[in-house]
């Protein structure tokens, strides 16, 4: 398995594209784990399937948790990719810890058999040992406490060419295309709370993502470039304080501020994987950060593209 911790999500050459996930509920004394059984392989697995023609990695472990659990889910880290040869070349699978909002299974000729087990349980039950790195790795992570998406507004229009206020500068055409791309992407997290700094192309960029999940944006004055480089650690305690909030955010904010809170945030948690000279934030691209206990950063996964 590869690539737990990468701030990419570009899965490279490959032949077969597949996307999965590790599908649990929270119990009294810690979770349970979805495990699917495959009849025309007499396996058992965790659910994926490889992905329909134009679709992203995101969607696609979405779709494939519905349709071979019955259960939606909302994803949150990256646990890695497993590498292997079908007949058809090499094939890669990206898997997500994605908790269960519900459903109900039905057998089918795919999936004809579904059981909730505590993770022990499920490294017994399990196939293949490379799913058993998979349940490793979400176990390494330990209990998820809160989400925060730091997005980096789209494109705006030509400062050289708007003689108004900088903080007034709208976003290009492409930038409200990529809003409505981000409008899309965000919801497979399940985002119950949005902020934005004061710049209007940062609002605009999450507009679309508000009108369609019907939620007010709170304005977050720490995160727009002007104040960040003031008090770095008055953002950086705001965040902190986001992420103490057992719930999920989304933050609008601009490419001066993230790439210097991610660091911060990385080096602070040691995280494995990911180099803190070369971390990046493209107009319309998002680092989905993942929290513990404390505010413990436990993950960090870039997607580059609005379209994930």
């Amino acid at each position: 398995m590869t690539g737990p911790n990468s701030r990419t999500v570009e899965p490279g050459s490959v032949d077969v594209l597949a996307a999965g996930a590790v599908l649990y509920r929270r119990r009294n004394d810690g979770v349970e784990l979805a495990l699917v059984h495959r009849p025309r392989y007499d396996d058992w697995s965790f659910p994926k399937g490889k992905l329909d023609s134009g679709e992203t990695m995101p969607f696609a472990a979405v779709r494939e948790v519905k349709e071979e659990t019955g259960h939606d889910c909302r994803l949150a880290a990256i646990l890695g990719d497993v590498r292997y040869a079908v007949a058809d070349g090499g094939k890669l699978v990206r898997y997500w810890e994605a908790e269960s909002r519900g459903g109900e299974f039905t057998p089918g000729d795919e999936t004809d058999e579904l059981r909730w087990l505590d993770p022990g349980a499920a490294a017994e039950l399990l196939s293949y040992q490379h799913d058993v790195a998979v349940l490793d790795r979400f176990t390494e992570l330990g209990p998820l406490v809160s989400v925060v998406a730091l997005v980096r507004h789209a494109k705006a229009g030509s400062r050289s060419q708007w003689e108004g206020d900088d903080d007034l500068r709208p976003l290009s055409g492409s930038g409200r295309e990529q809003a409505q791309q981000l409008a899309r992407l965000l919801p497979l997290f399940g985002p119950e709370r949005i902020g934005t700094a004061p710049p209007l192309r940062c609002r605009q960029t999450i507009e679309p993502l508000a009108e369609a999940l019907g939620l007010p944006i709170a304005e977050e004055p720490r995160f727009s470039e002007k104040n960040y480089w003031n008090e770095p650690a008055e953002a950086l305690a705001r965040l902190r304080q986001i992420a103490a909030e057992p719930r999920v955010t989304v933050l609008s904010s601009q490419g001066g501020v993230i790439p210097d809170l991610v660091a911060t945030l990385v080096g602070a948690a040691d995280l494995p994987g990911i180099d803190l000279s070369d971390i990046h934030a493209r107009k319309g691209s998002t680092w989905l950060l993942t929290f513990g206990p404390e505010a413990r950063l436990r993950s960090a996964d870039y997607y580059e593209r609005p379209t994930g």
